[in-house]
């Protein structure tokens, strides 16, 4: 199971709907594509300021082995370090990003995979306030009942190995 933390943006105006497309969720965990392509991860989901921490650290390494003669293997070691580090910590720059541009924390949800990591976050949600919006969510009120599958009974005979009885002819009624 993973853990998404939710994130709600600032509003917009003074609309009351609340935008639910606009809603983050952040996957908790090793950001395997941040590993590999720290700066360009860091573009793609607009870290400026992890971007610009990153380009500074990096300058800072690469004057640092200049000037002592460090070998190619403390070069290649350190920055696969780093790249390590950007990986692991993914995740949090992107929760202190969107913290510092003023989105709220709605919680934390656990779930097998993102969709349904979103569905049982907006189930709660609409539950808990009576919301929906113009995302397309119903009303709380509104909501279908969901089948409930009716469980199989099995013939009680002794002749039953596993799941798979002996056949016989159904009963007619």
């Amino acid at each position: 199971m993973t853990v998404y933390t939710v994130h709600e943006p600032p509003v917009r105006s003074e609309d009351v709907e609340v935008e639910t497309d606009r809603f983050v969720l952040v996957r908790d965990g090793f950001y395997m594509w941040a590993f590999l392509l720290a700066p360009l991860w860091l573009l793609r989901h607009r870290l400026w300021l992890a971007l610009a921490g990153y380009v500074a650290l990096t300058a800072a390494l690469l004057t640092a082995f200049w000037l002592f003669g460090a070998s190619n293997f403390v070069k290649f070691a350190v920055g696969i370090l780093l790249s390590l580090l950007i990986g692991l910590e993914a995740a949090s720059l992107r929760r202190w990003t969107l913290g510092r541009r003023k989105w709220k924390n709605l919680g934390v949800v656990v779930a097998a995979d993102l969709e349904s990591a979103e569905r049982r976050f907006f189930d709660q949600w609409v539950a808990r306030t009576g919301r929906s919006s113009r995302a397309g969510l119903p009303p709380a009120g509104n909501v279908p009942p969901v089948p409930v599958p009716v469980p199989m009974r099995m013939p009680a005979s002794d002749d039953v190995i596993g799941l798979f009885p002996e056949p016989e002819p159904r009963p007619r009624s």
